[in-house]
């Protein structure tokens, strides 16, 4: 899912996805000059992947940040704002994060492109992690 202020890395990062084979469900914007409120959209990503209808989700907005704060907000959901393909490996090793959070005015494709590499072939490491994630899923129950 995007906003309007990242329509275009969207429709790379899709077409990338497909590209590779994957199964997307693209949550919008689909055209330049539509409009739409990125809290909408990182709440109705968040609210698919929570009711188990998929396994990761990519945000986009001007700088991923917003994004990702709107998807944090939906219980049992952990979204990572990223601007690096090391930062990405580890939302996923070490905070199995589930959904990835880019930056359309922050990075170019290229590296975003990368990026969504690092975050889907890689898997929540568990071991140590498995005790920090759980303080941060009972943050939520407070």
């Amino acid at each position: 899912g995007c906003d309007h202020a990242a329509l275009t890395l969207k429709d790379a990062v899709k077409a990338h996805l497909l590209e590779l084979g994957h199964e997307v469900k693209d949550f919008g914007i689909y055209q330049a000059g539509e409009k739409c409120d990125y809290p909408e959209k990182a709440a109705e990503v968040a609210r698919y992947l929570r009711d188990g209808n998929a396994e990761r989700g990519i945000l986009i907005c001007g700088t991923g940040v917003g994004m990702s704060i709107a998807a944090n907000k939906v219980k049992g959901i952990r979204a990572a704002c990223c601007e690096n393909a090391f930062s990405a490996q580890m939302a996923r090793e070490h905070n199995d994060a589930h959904i990835l959070c880019l930056g359309a005015r922050v990075l170019g494709p290229a590296v975003a492109l990368t990026m969504v590499d690092a975050f889907l072939n890689s898997s929540f490491a568990g071991g140590r992690h498995c005790n920090r994630v759980n303080l941060i899923s009972e943050m939520e129950c407070k």
